[in-house]
């Protein structure tokens, strides 16, 4: 048995609830053969709103748009960001460096001997 679509499950809840379906069924799709639709990559996309002679007016106009949109860090937040910064750096740094050592005791008393 196939599966029932969506819409077909909908109208059979909204049956078995006495309520209306909450959208009408689709359409079904003609069955007749339509010309081939050339490749989405062939389609030219046109653009009235570029501005010929002013190349790259568009980008500095949308790019000052999203800045203007960008939450901004206050000085608490700016200050507490940099030092979970500065310390994820001294923690990964401290080791690496014993990792380093370690390493390098191994090499030079257990394989150069």
């Amino acid at each position: 048995m196939a599966r029932s679509t969506r819409q077909q499950r909908r109208q059979r809840r909204a049956q078995a609830a006495g309520t209306p379906p909450l959208r009408p069924a689709p359409r079904p799709r003609p069955t007749t053969e339509e010309e081939p639709r050339e490749p989405r990559e062939a389609r030219v996309e046109r653009r009235e709103d570029v501005r010929p002679g002013v190349p790259g007016f568009r980008f500095f106009g949308e790019s000052w748009a999203e800045l203007k949109k960008v939450e901004w860090p206050n000085q608490q937040q700016l200050i507490s960001g940099t030092a979970v910064v500065i310390v994820a750096c001294l923690i990964t740094g401290v080791y690496l460096y014993l990792n380093d050592q370690v390493w390098q005791y191994v090499v030079k008393h257990l394989f150069l001997q």
